[in-house]
């Protein structure tokens, strides 16, 4: 039923953008339908109050005051913000927003609305776009956009709410990423990838981090997983950091919205030339950083003390957050990451000596090599890295091949369904557990020492270690097959001799010549 309310929404909401640039129109959506969640919960829990406030059996109970008594009690701020509710001042609130969608002048009112939700929450400042008043749609679309985030009913009971918002935002940001093509990966990574680095990694409780979080996508996963597995939420704390302004706003909405604690650092900036957590040791690493890229070196970064197996080329940051993730990290703690399958086997400028080195120092613990079409944004084939300081299989790498397991779910889109996944981190986690529980699977994964991954320049590519997927013999002598596939060769040619005999016919007859 949500997923029908999703795809509904979303064919409307895309409807009414008519030539809007998706990049554009993505703040506007996002943006309200997280007033409209922030104004309902606090509605709701105005509402919770109140009736408490009257329930003589109730803690609360206001004895013997009056209607007036207490509307004035429930200005205290105090009642929200103990239950982690903003407060939303009364020219803010839906209802208001609502009677004026139909005004011209409703963009203004919208980031009037924002500019009064910052004021009374101090934790929002910075975090609200507003951008409704330039937005530039047709007149009336806004109103009408505004209508139709009214229809998305959140409920009365806060957890249902939390969920139902936080699965159409995320729908909507992995619809926007569709839409905008290459520039929607600078903030979304594919739900699979993401699952599959939760999977393998297990966060429980501890520190999160991810230096380059994007939409926030590595946090969100992880609450899920946490919770899927009897934790809860409050025995983990996030932090992240992103250098784009726009997308460190949604990151941050999208953490508000599922009621997640947080730390984005002050403001968004370069992770490399302005840390923002610079003391941090975390449990656990997710990241998708950028691939490949070129500008990131600055001289300040000379000598850096994260560069404990050697300084990245200047050219291309993926052994630069390789190193930084691995200086984050605490040393009983284990990292996710993202990279482009370059990574695993260049040799240019340096990074085969900082990954030889890497290797030798028995920090990377396991590598994936994933199917192409993951991503919005590249087609350049990706692998994952999984790193520990402190490995429970010592001397030993775990490569995973998994190019051959994806599903195609559009003409151009694939992704890794929940059964491989969960194969992917059983073999993972049977491994670690060094038990009989874990068999080499040739042309899937196997352990390899790491004095034979040196014997190969330390190249970390899985097809090389993994070796080719066992076919079933059909019990069909090579010669006998083999005069088989010459019989219909011969068949074909036949064939094919006399189309290209009828074809000539054809076309002599319509006067070509030969």
């Amino acid at each position: 039923m949500l997923d029908d309310i999703k795809k509904t929404l979303w064919a409307s909401a895309d409807k009414l953008r008519a030539n809007m640039d998706a990049a554009e129109y993505k703040h506007l959506v996002l943006g309200l339908i997280f007033i409209k969640y922030i104004s309902d919960s606090f509605e709701a829990h105005k509402a919770n109050l109140t009736a408490r406030l009257q329930n003589p059996k109730d803690e609360l109970y206001f004895g013997g005051a009056s209607e007036a008594d207490i509307v004035a009690e429930l200005e205290d701020r105090d009642y929200f913000t103990a239950a982690n509710v903003f407060w939303v001042p009364e020219g803010a609130r839906w209802t208001q927003l609502r009677a004026a969608a139909p005004q011209p002048d409703v963009g203004k009112r919208i980031d009037d609305a924002l500019t009064l939700i910052e004021q009374e929450n101090p934790r929002l400042k910075g975090i609200l776009d507003k951008r409704f008043a330039r937005a530039q749609l047709p007149d009336g679309k806004l109103g009408e956009l505004v209508n139709l985030i009214s229809t998305i009913g959140f409920g009365d009971d806060p957890s249902k709410a939390r969920d139902i918002l936080g699965q159409v935002y995320e729908y909507f940001l992995g619809m926007f990423a569709s839409a905008e093509g290459k520039r929607g990966g600078q903030f979304y990574t594919p739900a699979s990838i993401v699952k599959t680095l939760v999977a393998v990694l297990s966060p429980s409780k501890g520190q999160i981090y991810d230096p380059c979080c994007g939409s926030s996508g590595m946090f969100v996963q992880s609450e899920k997983f946490i919770e899927d597995h009897g934790g809860k939420l409050g025995d983990v704390s996030i932090y992240g950091q992103e250098a784009n302004p726009t997308t460190w706003r949604l990151a941050a909405m999208n953490l508000v919205i599922r009621g997640m604690d947080y730390n984005l650092g002050k403001e968004p900036a370069d992770t490399f030339t302005r840390n923002q957590h610079p003391d941090l040791r975390a449990d656990y690493v997710l990241a998708n950083p950028p691939f490949n890229i070129s500008d990131w070196w600055h001289a300040s970064l000379d000598g850096d003390a994260r560069w404990e197996y050697g300084t990245p080329p200047q050219g291309n940051a993926n052994y630069a957050w390789l190193q930084h993730i691995l200086h984050h990290l605490k040393p009983t703690g284990r990292a996710g990451i993202v990279l482009a399958n370059g990574s695993m086997s260049s040799s240019q400028n340096s990074e085969g000596q900082i990954r030889a080195a890497m290797v030798d120092a028995d920090v990377v613990e396991v590598m994936v090599a994933l199917p192409g079409q993951l991503f919005f944004n590249t087609q350049i084939p990706a692998c994952l890295w999984f790193l520990a300081k402190q490995k429970k299989r010592k001397g030993e790498v775990l490569f995973i091949d998994a190019r051959k397991q994806a599903t195609m779910i559009s003409r151009v889109q694939s992704e890794l369904t929940d059964e491989v996944i969960e194969r992917i981190s059983q073999t993972v986690a049977a491994w670690r557990s060094g038990t009989d529980d874990y068999q080499d699977i040739a042309g899937f994964c196997r352990s390899v020492p790491l004095a034979e991954i040196a014997q190969h320049c330390h190249v970390l590519t899985p097809g090389r270690y993994v070796g080719a997927e066992e076919v079933e013999d059909d019990d069909e002598a090579f010669a006998d097959k083999m005069q088989t596939l010459t019989a219909k060769l011969a068949e074909q040619m036949v064939k094919g001799a006399e189309l290209d005999a009828l074809i000539r016919q054809k076309l002599g007859g319509l006067g070509y010549e030969f």
